[in-house]
């Protein structure tokens, strides 16, 4: 992410002193990714950040493969999921899986977080389906809404506040790798090109402080190697009074993102939004349809010899699909062919455009539903081809 920010007060150098109005040091600490060769940020706190209380005995939070689920197009069906846990983290229900990436679903019953979050084993992609809120961070106040990517690099400590009224309803994405921009779409020295779906004006870093002085007992959850390590520190992680760099999370509206269309049908990757170590993120948005007088709007069929393809189907009505609902995963592996539903190519001619909004994650290893995604498995999805 090559974007610059920086939000309340710094030195003029990094690495020098920097005193509060008491006279004591400010506790300057260095967030840094790829040891020292990666981006990074400075951090400015009140308190120092290793004021550790007590460490809770660790508890495990990890999803396994389902064993011996075969080889078939999947259709998961949680369009009728109202909420799937109490608090934030246990909400957050995996639903398939590999080495490089989690994805699944989080509808929270508490809308407020009484204590925060760290991910410490990798990025997180958090679309917002459903819900308007805010995410506090040691960078400050992002307010974000419903169609809202939310990138959050790892080990930002972070909490979240939703409004209590309306649905609430995330889809999750965790990667082992640093979440990106797409490297196509920018020039040598990182800025987003004049051709790109969408540009640095559409990223929205974190608007403002929230410095919590106080001290007291602070819980904060950490979630490293498939565990939840309970710490308690003397004061709030959010004590920071300024910051500047490069890495920091930050939200994209999918409403922002300007579709590439052109005179017969476009395949998946113009519709690609970000990338990651083994796999893209896609944005399938409201746009115009292919313009050739003998253009297919549906899609072809499509063989994947080495990647597996998962769409997440958030709005609209999808002209390739039948018998999927907002709110839908389908899983189509590598290996097997997939395509448009009996019917739906024919209907499709002559159509201009599209309302669908849709999120689309594609894998280079192979991807395994998991015991908590066999919940939600539709029988009889792999037969749906039949004529």
């Amino acid at each position: 992410m090559a974007y610059y920010h920086r939000l309340g007060n710094i030195p003029p150098k990094r690495h020098t002193q920097f005193r509060q109005p008491d006279g004591s040091l400010y506790k300057e600490e260095l967030v840094s990714s790829k040891g020292f060769s990666g981006i990074y940020s400075n951090l400015y706190h009140i308190h120092n950040p290793n004021n550790v209380l007590s460490i809770g005995e660790p508890t495990p939070y990890n999803w396994e493969p389902a064993k011996e689920y075969g080889l078939k197009q999947t259709h998961l069906k949680t369009a009728g999921v109202q909420t799937t846990g109490k608090d934030y983290l246990s909400a957050r229900k995996i639903l398939m899986m590999n080495s490089d990436c989690m994805m699944g679903i989080c509808a929270p019953e508490e809308r407020k977080m009484d204590h925060f979050f760290k991910n410490a084993d990798g990025d997180e992609l958090i679309y917002v389906h459903d819900g308007e809120g805010v995410l506090y961070s040691q960078f400050g106040k992002l307010e974000v809404r419903q169609g809202d990517y939310i990138v959050i690099p790892r080990t930002t400590i972070y909490r979240f506040e939703w409004k209590e009224e309306g649905p609430l309803r995330l889809l999750i994405i965790e990667s082992h790798g640093p979440i990106e921009t797409v490297k196509r779409y920018r020039n040598e020295v990182g800025q987003l090109l004049e051709h790109s779906p969408y540009c640095e004006r559409d990223i929205r870093p974190p608007g403002a402080l929230h410095t919590e002085k106080e001290k007291g007992e602070f819980l904060v959850k950490i979630k490293k190697g498939g565990m939840l390590h309970p710490y308690t520190y003397g004061h709030s992680p959010l004590d920071i009074v300024g910051w500047d760099g490069y890495l920091y999370p930050y939200a994209l509206s999918i409403h922002d993102f300007e579709p590439i269309t052109g005179r017969i049908h476009q395949p998946p990757p113009v519709h690609q939004t970000f990338q990651a170590w083994g796999f893209v993120i896609c944005s399938f948005v409201p746009r115009l349809f292919d313009y050739h007088p003998l253009a297919i709007p549906a899609p072809y069929n499509h063989s994947n010899i080495d990647s597996d393809e998962v769409l997440y189907y958030a709005e609209g009505e999808f002209m390739s699909r039948k018998g999927i609902d907002r709110g839908s995963f389908t899983i189509h592996t590598g290996g097997l062919p997939h395509g448009p539903h009996p019917g739906t190519v024919e209907k499709s001619i002559g159509a201009k455009e599209t309302e669908e909004l849709a999120v689309m994650l594609d894998t280079f290893k192979p991807l395994f539903v998991t015991t908590e995604g066999l919940n939600f498995v539709d029988p009889a999805y792999p037969m749906s081809w039949k004529e």
